[in-house]
């Protein structure tokens, strides 16, 4: 089987107070990390006994993942797995990085950052300082921004000091409806960013989620994604194995890049061919060409 795992344990606490997240500060009880940590150990455990299978695993904590020890252990121990081709998560990258150093040659160069800068909440140098060593460590990473006019001077800023290879996205805020205008200043930064603006039509629609990609949370439940409560069974029983099958989305629309990079109606995996969990196009972003304006619901299609 192969196999894509977004896996969401109970972890909800971050050490950001951004203001347009409902996580922002919030702190996890001992009993709570204790628990968070005992479900990532079984998991990792459950992956490592799948010598049978090709497993990628993306993190998609609530909270800030790798200020944790058991988050970064993990990330090592999965590297290390033959049958794993790829461990990635969201991070806000406020931690340092001196610990991929762990993972070796071969380890590191399965292992990928999905990175949020968040203007106000760390310093620019410090993050581009990072970014940096996720560079001189040979780790793929993408770095992205959220779509506030407050960022928009920062996003540009990074822009021009990343590396061309570098895909910088840009997400678009929720609840913002985006003028003509205003949406072009953004895609000027990610061309790919008319995927963001407008929440994509996905009812009845093919979707990889439920057959090779599928949404793992802390007790071992199984469903096709995170948006799609419906459960297909469990990991550690084995029960999800014989739901997995070809299926239509049952949502009206999906409005989140982790749920519509998979729907088989948009051609993102071949946009990302090879980074599709860490948000790496397979070309470098100045080969990217801007999209036209999306409409809402809309299915957008590449230029040449």
């Amino acid at each position: 089987m192969d196999l894509t795992i977004l896996y969401r344990g109970p972890l909800a606490s971050c050490d950001y107070d951004c203001p347009y997240c409902p996580f922002a500060k919030r702190r996890d009880s001992r009993e709570q990390l204790r628990a968070d940590r005992a479900a990532l150990e079984r998991f990792t455990a459950w992956v490592a006994e799948q010598t049978g299978d090709r497993i990628s695993v993306l993190f998609t904590p609530w909270g800030e993942g790798l200020v944790r020890s058991w988050y970064r252990r993990a990330m090592v121990e999965l590297a290390g797995l033959p049958q794993v081709r790829r461990v990635a998560i969201q991070t806000n990258l406020g931690g340092r990085t001196r610990w991929l150093a762990e993972a070796g040659a071969a380890g590191r160069e399965k292992i990928a950052l999905w990175c949020t800068y968040h203007p106000g909440q760390t310093p620019y140098e410090r993050f581009l300082g990072r970014c940096e060593e996720l560079g001189a460590l040979g780790i793929r990473y993408s770095v992205g921004v959220v779509g506030l006019d407050g960022h928009l001077v920062e996003a540009r800023r990074l822009r021009a000091a990343l590396p061309e290879e570098v895909y910088l996205w840009i997400n678009a805020a929720e609840g913002v409806t985006y003028t003509d205008e205003e949406a072009g200043r953004w895609t000027e930064i990610d061309p790919l960013f008319p995927y963001s603006r407008h929440p994509h039509r996905s009812a009845g629609l093919p979707c990889r989620t439920g057959e090779s990609v599928i949404s793992v949370d802390g007790e071992g439940t199984v469903r096709r994604c995170h948006f799609v409560r419906a459960e297909l069974g469990n990991l550690y029983d084995g029960s999800y194995r014989a739901a997995l099958r070809p299926r239509a989305c049952p949502r009206a629309v999906c409005d989140c890049h982790i749920g519509y990079v998979h729907l088989e109606t948009l051609p993102l995996y071949d946009v990302f061919a090879g980074g599709v969990l860490e948000r790496v196009p397979a070309v470098p972003p100045s080969r990217l060409l801007p999209l036209s304006p999306v409409p809402p619901a809309g299915v957008p299609a590449l230029g040449d």
